[in-house]
């Protein structure tokens, strides 16, 4: 999971941020959300789930992974911290990526996994 704080969701925004992180001619999952309407043209394969027609899968096709990090994301700042300001954000979402990308760690525990980014350093974690 990779999480960026950004300015809004137009496709200009949003666009450069799928290219650094996606590969070219990947698939790609999206809802029906407009900014998305150019990814074929980027040369990725894209599939979409038409919520607006209440189908939320469609063979293979689902964004159910990506709500459920959101969700979890929720829940987690409501919850555990209430309200977040803007200036400190992208760190809790950080946190939230952390964890998700950690959830497996098979035999581990969540801190070894730290530890050993810790030791390791920032190129450790892709």
């Amino acid at each position: 999971m990779v999480v960026k704080v950004v300015a809004n969701a137009e496709a200009a925004t949003l666009l450069p941020h799928v290219e650094m992180k996606v590969l070219p001619e990947s698939m790609v999952y999206t809802d029906e959300w407009k900014s998305y309407d150019r990814l074929g043209e980027k040369g990725y394969r894209h599939s979409r789930v038409r919520h607006s027609q209440e189908v939320y899968v469609t063979g293979n096709v689902h964004t159910n992974t990506i709500e459920g990090f959101w969700s979890l994301v929720r829940r987690g700042i409501s919850g555990a911290y209430h309200s977040v300001s803007t200036k400190w954000l992208p760190s809790y979402l950080d946190e939230y990526a952390f964890r998700y990308n950690n959830r497996d760690a098979t035999g581990r525990g969540m801190f070894e996994a730290f530890l050993d980014r810790a030791v390791l350093g920032p190129q450790a974690a892709s």
